[in-house]
């Protein structure tokens, strides 16, 4: 008995394999397939790239940087620190090149990109282990760390203020405004975004018509118009 069944059990399996079919295309779909164009393929990343892709129009609202209306501290701003009933302390500041101000009792401190109550809890903190009960205020003295940059065909290329908020027109306005020779429609910004230089392209002739907001965007610290 057990020998019979065994002969059986071989010849099923046997002809099982022996029937088998050859796998489909629709099986093999995990696998690459060679005879599948490269263009297809090459088309298909192009698609899904442009896809993900923003126009710079819609990067000039989602840079995911801070508010240009609201003050974060910079480099050369100059800071007064003011400890109550602590004299010893209390001091004027300038942000050096490296982010860093000096602070008595707490030496080096990181400020750069803080706002000025991010940086009063900061030392209210770290004088803790120094002062009974600290309170820390800080005054903005000089701010030098808000700049933009004008380059090209304008009557006075340079580094601009930018005091609150200010758009395209205002600081080319400040710069003397374009020359003869100035190409309106080439005109673009160059902006800091994620450490890498985004390229937005500004329409003049649409901007001084006023009839879209987003044509005359606003300035972000560091950024450069170029105007060829």
């Amino acid at each position: 008995m057990k020998s019979g069944w065994k002969t059986g059990l071989a010849v099923l399996i046997l002809g099982g394999l022996a029937g088998s079919p050859i796998p489909s295309e629709a099986q093999a779909a995990g696998s690459p397939d060679k005879e599948t164009p490269k263009g297809a393929v090459a088309a298909g990343v192009s698609e899904a790239g442009q896809a993900g892709a923003k126009a710079p129009s819609e990067k000039q609202g989602s840079t995911n940087q801070p508010d240009p209306g609201i003050y974060h501290i910079g480099i050369e701003d100059e800071l007064q620190i003011s400890v109550w009933k602590e004299p010893e302390i209390s001091t004027t500041v300038v942000v050096r090149p490296d982010g860093m101000i000096t602070v008595p009792l707490l030496n080096d401190v990181y400020v750069l990109g803080l706002q000025t109550t991010e940086l009063q809890s900061l030392l209210t903190e770290k004088l803790k282990p120094f002062v009974n009960e600290p309170q820390v205020t800080i005054i903005v003295r000089g701010i030098k760390s808000r700049k933009v940059y004008v380059y090209g065909q304008v009557a006075k290329p340079g580094a601009y203020q930018l005091v609150g908020r200010k758009t395209v027109l205002e600081v080319l306005s400040e710069s003397g405004g374009l020359s003869l020779f100035a190409k309106k429609g080439a005109i673009y910004i160059l902006r800091n975004v994620n450490n890498q230089k985004t390229k937005l392209p500004f329409n003049y002739n649409n901007a001084l018509k006023g009839k879209h907001p987003n044509d005359n965007f606003e300035l972000y610290p560091n950024d450069i118009i170029v105007v060829p």
